[in-house]
């Protein structure tokens, strides 16, 4: 029974949409012994029931229809007040739509005409899960406490799947591991109709690409600085990384705004890391910044503590392998006594794009399109054939996925491999069992009809990307939320991955610059010795050194591995594996997804302990 409530007993904040039925009862005398607090629809049934700070949900209303938001935003009720007179007007809840359109990052949630609406970010940053549990249909924020409170089974396929390396496609990455259970499309919002029924409907969708780099730049830097203020608005002192240019643009434009910044920068073990050098430069040309400099010895390897860790995730995650070391900075800036910290996660997948934009570019600007292929092919030294092959190919999505399912145990792809196809083609590792690889390609082709996540195999890469790595965020914001401290990605706001993706891809994505829409929108934000810098540390020293270091660690996991217990995986080809040597930037990164997976497995059989909400 403990296990069955784990989620709901210790994660400190939740929150569960009822909608306004009788028949949603139960559910809410199954939640309400675990909540804090309630939000009541206009009958006075529960609408809203969970846990959350006193000050972290804004709620309006206007005749039976009522608004909540929550997350990072600057909605105020009043503000809410008016979104639901709209809705009512209208007589839809559709009008949100245009009613709601806030800049942040928020769930918004509506009771009202035709039943509940909830709606997380246009990426994977805040989630929306549902299910139906009888005949009513339930929505919530997190995967693990919506699988509790309507008793759902683990779905060994869906686990299965999270084993493909290096992920999931698209749209099976990051769907909930329990049977019944399905996630809600980034940009789509859900609507729970009294009698049961669930229907998704998309509320924000990528701009055409129209935009020169100019224009593009005065729009960014507005969106990001608009996205800093919201959040920095009424804090005391709040802390940044402060390490490649992402994260440096975002440092910077807290303090030009005038907020109390505190930096950390982290050290590399890697001699050729030069994150500290530009951190430097940048503070000494910046005001009453705070500065500290994590040193590598301080710095926790991947793999460090692995077979220890106690986090609970809704959802399996690529971060616990390097959950230590992310969270080292975060720890010390909660100790510091932040209580938001700023992450540049997200400039990656939006700033440098994928050169599978080219793949369009060559229909409409042929010319601009090759002349970029050949810097890239010779950047990452593409193979001519391979490029052209790939760059010609205009099969749709689900060929590509019906290819994935076909070669799933064939080698991976080649290191140099173009990046102009739908994605590079996951495999499933050396440890999967038959009946785990025969599992995941029944699964990848039972589901008919498959929508690439964009219009073209650039837009669905650059979404993909955002989906997944803003899931890094979220789970290290699940991770810091019991030490006090919200953990902030502004890259992931609707309105800044507009500006972004409404500049021709020609200007944003190009083998001659690096980041030349960041670098141009940041002109008097960035200091002019760091905002050029055209260089990016990486970890891969800390891979194979952790994998050394902690080999014992990730041995220990394959001990009685829950993953084998599910007939999932060959516990003794998964030791061997861990007992080699294993480059990082080809057969390490193997073990990942397994390895997460399994931590995640194992933390759902610990013991729960009540939990208390702080403040944010």
């Amino acid at each position: 029974m403990e296990q069955q409530s784990l989620s709901l007993r210790t994660v400190p904040a939740w929150f569960v949409v009822l909608p306004d039925t009788d028949a949603a009862a139960p559910l809410a005398r199954a939640a309400l012994p675990h909540a804090h607090r309630t939000l009541c629809h206009a009958s006075g049934r529960p609408w809203i029931v969970g846990r959350w700070a006193p000050d972290a949900m804004t709620v309006g209303g206007h005749g039976s229809t009522r608004v909540a938001v929550t997350g990072e935003h600057a909605v105020t009720p009043r503000q809410a007040a008016r979104a639901a007179a709209a809705v009512t007007r209208a007589g839809s809840l559709g009008a949100l739509d245009r009613a709601a359109d806030w800049p942040g990052s928020f769930h918004l949630m509506a009771s009202g005409p035709g039943g509940v609406r909830v709606q997380g970010c246009a990426v994977g940053l805040r989630r929306v899960f549902h299910t139906t549990a009888g005949r009513v249909g339930v929505a919530a924020d997190r995967a693990d406490v919506l699988a509790e409170l309507v008793g759902a089974g683990l779905d060994e396929g869906r686990v299965a799947l999270t084993m493909l390396t290096p992920g999931t496609p698209y749209p099976w990455a990051g769907s909930p591991l329990w049977r019944g259970l399905l996630a809600v499309p980034g940009g789509h919002s859900l609507t729970v109709c009294p009698d049961g029924r669930a229907r998704t409907a998309r509320w924000w969708s990528p701009p055409d690409p129209v935009l020169s780099l100019a224009e593009g730049a005065v729009l960014l830097r507005d969106a990001l600085a608009e996205a800093v203020a919201i959040r920095t608005r009424g804090h005391g002192p709040v802390s940044t990384d402060l390490g490649g240019l992402d994260s440096t643009a975002v440092c910077c434009t807290a303090v030009r705004g005038g907020a109390e910044v505190v930096a950390y920068t982290a050290a590399l073990h890697d001699t050729a890391g030069d994150d500290v050098y530009w951190a430097e430069r940048t503070v000494r040309a910046l005001d009453g910044v705070e500065h500290h400099v994590v040193p590598a010895g301080d710095v926790a390897l991947t793999f460090d503590g692995i077979d220890a860790l106690t986090d609970i995730l809704d959802t399996p995650s690529i971060i616990t392998v390097d959950r230590n070391r992310r969270m080292g900075i975060v720890e010390r800036a909660a100790a510091r006594g932040s209580r938001l910290h700023f992450t540049g996660l997200g400039g990656d997948e939006l700033l440098a794009g994928t050169p599978a934009r080219l793949h369009a570019l060559l229909l409409t600007r042929p010319r601009t399109a090759v002349r970029s292929v050949r810097g890239y092919a010779a950047k990452y030294q593409w193979s001519r054939r391979g490029t052209l092959r790939q760059l010609l190919d205009r099969r749709p999505y689900r060929s590509w996925i019906d290819r994935v399912a076909r070669d799933l145990t064939a080698p991976p792809a080649a290191e140099d491999e173009p990046l102009l196809d739908w994605s590079v083609p996951p495999r499933m590792p050396p440890w999967a069992t038959d009946d785990a690889v025969a599992t995941v390609r029944e699964l990848l082709r039972a589901d008919g009809p498959v929508r690439p996540r964009g219009r073209n195999h650039g837009e669905h890469r650059e979404l993909v990307a955002m989906d997944g790595i803003s899931q890094w965020a979220r789970h290290i914001g699940q991770m810091a939320a019991p030490l006090g401290i919200a953990v902030s990605a502004p890259y992931y706001d609707a309105r800044v991955i507009g500006a972004a993706l409404a500049v021709r891809p020609s200007e944003r994505i190009t083998p001659w610059r690096y980041k030349p829409l960041i670098v141009e929108a940041m002109r008097g934000i960035v200091p002019e010795t760091s905002r050029t810098r055209a260089t990016k540390a990486n970890a891969t020293f800390e891979e194979e050194a952790g994998l050394r270091g902690h080999r014992r660690s990730l041995l220990a996991l394959c001990e009685d591995a829950r993953l084998a217990r599910l007939g999932l995986v060959d516990g003794r080809v998964l030791r061997d594996w861990c007992r080699r040597f294993l480059p990082a930037e080809t057969e390490s990164g193997l073990l990942h997804p397994t390895i997460s997976c399994e931590v995640w497995l194992r933390s759902r059989e610990l013991t729960p302990s009540p939990a208390t909400v702080k403040g944010r």
